[in-house]
């Protein structure tokens, strides 16, 4: 009774099994195996009542059994390759045809590989010695007979399983290259981002020895000389005052940017670019003596970013610089708008009341702010005015987060100079074009010039 229980239990454990893996798996895979099995199904069942066989039971038996060998070869590979021995002692031709590519698929999925072809040959074998016994129930076994079962088992079976092993043992070495690729590349971009981190904090401590040591001795000798301008000329202690002032913010603005070199990142840039801080860059100019005016324009708190604000400031600095640099007395404004999704800083200066020695500055500064502005997708316009004078003026996104040049990510990294990224797995390259599948699918030739030959045969007969 136990004896007689226990199939039964297994078949049953076996179905919910196969009731679990359909529910589990994609609707996409489900559906694509519903197609195949519905056209193998609709191919070995064809010709049958356009060509009606001598024994049509068998043939419409054997169109279903290689039907349900399409799903079957994903759970039982090796069943499936196995169940494809009385399709080729059968005599359905049109189902024949789809055991190359059944086994091909399920060989694919066995592993180790020594299985594989241990499947493989004995489906071979056993296909080859069922065609011999068809053949001996109706006439002797003849030489002939004996070739063509052994070339059909070799057409249907064997080549196809030599192909789906090769395919097979390709896709984990594919898998484990994309995964040291990806290693790969990651190490790459923790080099680099290590090396300019190294370079960053060389040239912080080349900017802190040298300059920080060259502008606390402009400190200090500024500060000396307001002292003895209080003594003895007090009409000059106020520009004294502020060639100290000026020179202790410059110290302040460097230390900001070796923390931005050494920590790559700025903590004061939510504080630039607001009303308070282009009003601070405005006040500064004044103190030095320029007519400069600021003209905010929006509503509203503006929610600039992080990148928004810093350029803002940028341009704002740039332009009152060169205002006072290039054109000493003209009055300058500095127009704040406020736009939605953009902002516009402007710096416009009028004409020089007199005549201005040439500059000898390099566009430099401008220079930097079209990368910068440019980075961020705004557009950055300066040149000179009509009615003389000189335009700065730039469009910014509000919500520009787009990282700048110093900034760490995967994204940014790749466009330094550093080592070369490795190719990815996805470029089809003649190297990998030949190695790839070019020997299993030379392999399969042979079994599909063989199909198409009993299709024909088939057709003429």
């Amino acid at each position: 009774m136990s004896t007689a229980v226990r199939p039964g239990a297994r078949a049953r454990r076996e179905a919910a099994a196969i009731r679990e893996a359909v529910r589990a798996a994609p609707p996409r895979t489900v559906a694509a195996e519903s197609v195949l099995a519905g056209l193998v199904l609709l191919c070995s069942l064809a010709p049958v009542p356009l060509l009606p066989p001598a024994h049509p039971v068998a043939v419409t038996l054997l169109g279903a059994w290689v039907a349900l060998l399409v799903p079957a070869r994903r759970m039982y590979p090796a069943l499936a390759v196995l169940g494809c021995v009385p399709v080729i002692a059968g005599n359905n031709v049109w189902a024949m045809v789809t055991v190359p590519w059944i086994v091909w698929s399920a060989v694919r999925r066995i592993t180790p590989v020594r299985r594989a072809w241990a499947v493989v040959g004995a489906g071979a074998a056993g296909a080859a010695f069922l065609s011999l016994a068809a053949q001996s129930l109706g006439e002797a076994v003849r030489l002939p007979y004996l070739a063509a079962g052994a070339v059909v088992a070799a057409l249907l079976i064997l080549l196809p399983g030599a192909s789906g092993t090769m395919m097979g043992r390709r896709r984990p070495l594919t898998g484990l290259l994309r995964e040291r690729n990806a290693y790969l590349e990651q190490t790459r971009l923790l080099t680099d981002e290590a090396a300019r981190a190294e370079e960053r904090a060389r040239i912080a401590a080349e900017m802190h020895d040298l300059l920080g040591h060259r502008i606390s001795l402009i400190s200090v000798h500024a500060g000396a000389l307001q002292l003895a301008a209080e003594r003895q000329a007090p009409p000059l202690a106020p520009q004294a005052e502020l060639l100290r002032t000026t020179a202790g913010t410059a110290m302040d603005e460097l230390r900001g940017i070796l923390h931005v070199l050494r920590h790559q990142s700025d903590d004061n840039s939510n504080e630039r670019g607001t009303r308070e801080d282009l009003a601070a860059l405005v006040a500064d100019s004044q103190s030095a003596g320029a007519d400069a005016q600021l003209h905010w324009n929006a509503a509203g708190r503006t929610d600039m970013g992080a990148h928004t604000r810093q350029a803002v400031h940028r341009v704002t600095r740039e332009g009152l610089i060169n205002a006072m640099k290039h054109a000493s007395g003209a009055p300058v404004r500095v127009t704040f708008q406020d736009e939605g999704d953009t902002v516009v800083i402007g710096v416009v200066n009028d004409a020089p009341p007199g005549p201005v020695s040439p500059g000898s500055g390099n566009r430099s500064g401008l220079v930097g702010l079209q990368e910068r502005i440019g980075l961020l997708g705004g557009t950055l316009h300066a040149g000179p005015r009509p009615g003389g004078g000189f335009a700065l003026s730039a469009r910014i996104p509000v919500r520009a987060d787009t990282p700048l040049p110093y900034a760490t990510s995967p994204g940014s990294a790749t466009g330094t100079t550093g080592s070369r990224p490795p190719l990815s797995t996805e470029v089809l390259t003649w190297p990998r074009l030949l190695g790839g599948g070019c020997a299993a699918l030379l392999v399969m030739l042979p079994a599909i010039g063989g199909t198409i030959a009993l299709l024909i045969m088939a057709v003429l007969h």
